[in-house]
């Protein structure tokens, strides 16, 4: 008969046997997937890490800010040395921390962090789905966001696009839950979720603080918050909303202030041309690409020269010229330009003329078409503009480079596969608030058609929700969704 010392030696072994066989039973198979899914994102994001890494001219203007914040306590630029109000304070104060913790200029760390971060959204996207939909369901979303190589690329760019996609994802995950606790059918004996309304409200304000077009995600989540709990708690929805709204202004009024001391001038964001009020955004110039850009290709080559390098005539699409005196015009404008490389008053004016003339002539090709082809070429282009040290620019021309082309054009295919999923889990209604996340996705394609320059990394902030709709597509028999019917 085994004693109750033998007794107490054998019990740690048969509750690890225990554990062993309970790891691989089904009900275990929900964390291994997390865990493989995670394992998988870790790895698909450091190798773009060490593989791919890249750097911005933008990069290196948060990081100037960010030293100086460090160095001098103040929001400004050097060469020379002066305040600045074009960029929010958001990414130069995550900057700062990394620097302040691992040495001033080095953004090294940021991206295993950024990948960190990124992961932390595909967390999010993954319990935003468990909540409203299912937990199955909710592991495809999670297995999508974790393989997704367009927002897995930018962790490797010292960028706002990772910390906003987390602010996309924390909103909508705080937001949901939020919406969720002030039904009183539902929860019944809750207090009311102060602290999901702090969490959302905080995910609001930091998306902003990251890029001015970070409001359109409080412009939809706020009234979300009202309108999907106005049926059962009409004053409770209405009242967290307005708290929402209040406590996500909050910060911006301490950065209001000081741009009006500093500047004069009531800027409570950031400029449209991300200027300071000292500084021309040549206006003319911007207004004359708007005219004929449509594709990214064009930014790098023509666009982003403007006031800095010289211009080739024959690097613009033919759509640039009406016919053969205007291009005559065009070629000596940029002649002009090539022999200072820097805009005036004068040059600025007679781009604008000529603007106004194309306008005049083709009003429905400036005002709607070229938006829509500018905003098409956003979402469906390949998505390599941070593999440009890698794969060309000008993917299509296959006889340049045919296999830099074919990854090109499969990056393109998966993009456009992705895009189609996330329209057929709209189709097929199972997406959780899908008023509310479709109108983000409508708002944000509203604001891109203003802009001039094709970048397609302005769409990925809108990636949670496409790989929330893409899931709900392919996930088998989703549960009916817990928003309440609309209308």
């Amino acid at each position: 008969m085994p004693t109750q010392q033998t007794m107490s030696a054998e019990q740690p072994s048969w509750d690890a046997a225990l554990l062993w066989r309970r790891a691989f039973t089904r009900a275990a198979w929900p964390i291994w997937s997390v865990s493989l899914a995670l394992l998988a994102g870790t790895a698909l994001r450091l190798l773009f890490i060490l593989r791919f890494p890249e750097f911005d001219s933008d990069s290196d203007v948060y990081g100037t800010i960010a030293k100086n914040l460090l160095l001098h306590h103040t929001y400004a630029l050097d060469n020379p040395f002066h305040y600045t109000l074009i960029r929010l304070p958001g990414y130069p104060i995550f900057l700062a921390l990394i620097f302040k913790v691992f040495g001033m200029g080095n953004f090294a760390p940021v991206r295993p962090i950024q990948m960190v971060i990124d992961l932390g959204s595909c967390l999010l996207i993954g319990a935003f789905v468990r909540d409203h939909v299912s937990r199955r369901a909710a592991l495809w979303a999670l297995w999508l966001a974790a393989l997704c190589p367009f927002t897995a690329n930018l962790t490797t760019v010292p960028l706002t696009e990772t910390d906003s996609i987390f602010c996309v994802a924390l909103g909508l995950f705080a937001g949901g839950r939020l919406i969720q606790r002030i039904r009183p059918q539902i929860l019944p004996q809750r207090p009311f979720p102060w602290g999901y309304l702090l969490l959302t409200a905080a995910a609001l304000s930091s998306a902003i603080l990251l890029r001015p077009d970070g409001g359109l995600l409080s412009a939809v989540i706020v009234p979300g918050i009202w309108w999907y709990g106005r049926r059962q708690t009409a004053s409770a929805s209405l009242r967290a909303a307005i708290a929402c709204s209040l406590l996500v202004a909050l910060p911006f009024i301490p950065w209001t202030i000081r741009n009006y001391r500093v500047f004069h001038v009531f800027q409570p964001l950031a400029p449209r041309f991300a200027n300071d009020p000292s500084e021309n955004p040549f206006p003319g110039w911007v207004r004359w690409t708007k005219t004929w850009l449509a594709d990214y290709v064009s930014s790098p080559e023509i666009y982003w020269k403007g006031d800095d390098l010289p211009i080739d005539i024959h690097l613009l699409p033919s759509r640039a010229f009406d016919s053969e005196q205007e291009y005559r015009q065009t070629d000596k404008l940029l002649f002009d330009y090539n022999d200072l490389c820097t805009f005036n008053a004068d040059l600025d004016a007679r781009f604008a003329a000529l603007a106004d003339q194309r306008i005049k002539r083709h009003p429905f090709r400036y005002f709607v078409a070229l938006p829509m082809a500018r905003v098409a070429d956003m979402w469906l282009r390949p998505r390599t503009e941070y593999l440009w040290d890698y794969l060309p620019v000008r993917w299509w021309e296959w006889r340049q480079h045919p296999a830099s082309s074919l990854i090109a054009f499969s990056y393109a295919l998966l993009n456009a596969a992705l895009l189609a999923l996330a329209v057929i889990g709209f189709i097929r209604r199972h997406v959780p608030f899908a008023a509310m996340l479709a109108a983000y996705i409508v708002l944000r394609c509203l604001l891109l058609a203003t802009m001039e320059n094709a970048e397609p990394r302005y769409t990925l902030e809108a990636f949670p929700i496409v790989l929330i709709a893409a899931a709900m597509a392919i996930a088998p028999h989703p549960k009916q969704v817990s928003e309440p019917a609309s209308g």
